[in-house]
């Protein structure tokens, strides 16, 4: 389930929608929920993706937060910061979303480096480097990152 608070959203119908009722974005009928859902999640394809932690735990990511490993974050080498992305592991079809704040990963071939939070979620972090399926989530309509979730 995903549920974003704090913002109205006025549809086509005039009809107004204000999360601060907490409204949930699940639905019973799916068919419902993809015509009346604000979120939409774009395909970025698989990628290549491994997990930073316990060394930078505490530093200075490059948007300027302080790193915590435990937070649903992600490092980029171009995605806007705030940028949320889910991703998928197709092994096990377990996903995380994270919020991109950090730049990375330096290492040739990978894509995306995730919070060790977010590897323990997903099931990765034995493996170390998996390839995985990535959607950017966004507000119909809105292409604006959210700066802070964490």
């Amino acid at each position: 389930m995903l549920s974003l608070v704090g913002f109205t959203y006025i549809s086509n119908d005039g009809n107004k929608t204000n999360s601060k009722n907490s409204e949930s974005l699940n639905h019973i009928d799916n068919v419902s929920l993809a015509k009346r859902s604000l979120i939409e999640f774009i395909d970025k394809g698989i990628m290549k993706v491994s997990w930073y932690g316990p060394r930078f735990h505490g530093r200075l990511t490059a948007n300027g937060e302080i790193y915590d490993q435990m937070a649903f974050t992600a490092a980029h080498k171009k995605l806007k910061f705030g940028t949320l992305l889910r991703i998928t592991n197709p092994r096990n079809s377990k996903s995380v979303v994270v919020r991109i704040n950090d730049r990375g990963p330096y290492i040739p071939g990978r894509h995306l480096d995730i919070s060790k939070a977010a590897a323990m979620e997903i099931g990765m972090i034995e493996k170390g480097v998996v390839k995985l399926k990535v959607e950017e989530v966004t507000l119909k309509g809105l292409s604006l990152p959210v700066v802070t979730l964490n």
